[in-house]
């Protein structure tokens, strides 16, 4: 099984928190468009052996693409890989796209999830992050997208200054009456480089303070839970049989290939980037080249990558893969530095069957949840 993902690097303007590689210049969308499809002509053998289960459609704004457009590019994979009839394909949208037309034309076609930007639907928040939509453009967009999807994921974002526990479960309370069936909630991070740091250098917005962020993370896995969502990875919250089949992909370790500027992909042995540059990425295609990178991933990279991705998920880490694939001495060495972890209630040793061998399975916490990346980058072997 496989993934495929798509990064469609345009937006309608950029978002003050935002550090992915996007265009705000809409002038080269149909070249950029024609050379994705041609990327996964020339890419199509990587996953000759491999039956495709998922498509993704990220970015930037995807939605700014036409559903021709969309479905251009869908053409296109089916021709050139073997999709599956059950496959799950995402499309990435705006609320501000989505008008009552787009979303018909959307449900005639392949794309079977959706997962709306909305961030908050609260317009005191959207302002402060430059959304190009409203909080009432949010609330009927989703009430039509509900109407002719079964499966609908929305972004929220917590931790915002100046945001009160009250508003954020108003926030929540939202999603809960319009029967959302998966959640996607991310603390709002002040990355380097992006308009959210200048301001918070200069004063003009305050920083984003760790308690507040911890609180509302808090309030989020118990409101969710109280809802019948079930807390999958640390970022993500979906009722059963809602669970992301792409995203578990990427941290279950699957091979995905990743088509367009920025867009990265996995092989198991080794990870490849494209280059983060439209003009360039377009010339390199242009000239039948692939614009991108190879890093060739050591055990020690493997074993990090698994420890960090494992840990964030309800399926923890598993001792039993530990050992086959990475050695008795590492599978012993995790052992005695989760320890201390597990002494204070941030880890704990579940016990399942794994290939007819007994196994014992390190997870998180709920105490340990929020801190699960910094418990990870503790135990990585360096």
């Amino acid at each position: 099984m496989a993934g495929i993902y798509l990064h469609i690097p345009f937006c309608k303007q950029a978002c003050h928190y935002c550090d992915f590689h996007f265009s705000t210049s809409l002038k080269k969308k149909e070249l950029l468009i024609s050379c994705l499809e041609k990327e996964l002509v020339m890419r199509n053998t990587e996953l000759k052996d491999e039956s495709v289960t998922t498509i993704y459609f990220g970015g930037g704004t995807p939605s700014l693409l036409s559903v021709s457009e969309i479905k251009s590019i869908l053409e296109k994979i089916q021709k050139y890989y073997h999709v599956t009839d059950t496959a799950e394909i995402t499309l990435e949208a705006n609320p501000d796209d989505l008008s009552r037309e787009t979303l018909q034309k959307l449900a005639t076609s392949k794309v079977n999830r959706l997962s709306i930007g909305v961030q908050s639907f609260f317009d005191e928040d959207l302002q402060v992050m430059n959304r190009a939509h409203s909080a009432k453009e949010a609330l009927e967009s989703l009430k039509l997208a509900t109407k002719l999807f079964d499966n609908v994921t929305i972004d929220l974002i917590y931790g915002i200054p100046k945001m009160s526990k009250k508003r954020w479960k108003e926030n929540l309370q939202y999603a809960f009456d319009l029967n959302i069936n998966h959640i996607s909630s991310y603390a709002l991070t002040v990355e380097p480089k992006t308009a959210l740091a200048t301001f918070v250098k200069n004063g003009s917005y305050p920083n984003t303070n760790e308690d507040e962020t911890k609180a509302h993370f808090d309030i989020l896995v118990e409101e969710t839970k109280k809802n019948g969502f079930v807390h999958y990875e640390i970022s993500n919250f979906g009722k059963p049989g809602f669970f992301s089949k792409h995203n578990t992909s990427y941290w279950q370790g699957k091979r995905y290939i990743g088509i367009g500027p920025s867009a990265h992909s996995f092989n198991k042995t080794h990870r490849s980037w494209n280059l983060a540059s439209n003009p360039k990425y377009i010339k390199a295609i242009q000239e039948n080249q692939l614009p991108f990178e190879i890093e060739k991933l050591t055990k020690k990279d493997q074993f990090n990558e698994y420890l960090m991705t494992g840990l964030r998920t309800i399926w923890g880490v598993s001792l039993h893969k530990i050992k086959k694939e990475f050695g008795t001495k590492i599978e012993n060495e995790l052992l005695v530095n989760s320890k201390k972890y597990i002494e204070n209630g941030l880890l704990q040793m579940e016990y399942i069957s794994e290939e007819e061998a007994k196994s014992s399975c390190l997870k998180t916490t709920e105490k340990g949840k929020f801190l699960a990346d910094g418990i990870a980058s503790d135990l990585f072997i360096i």
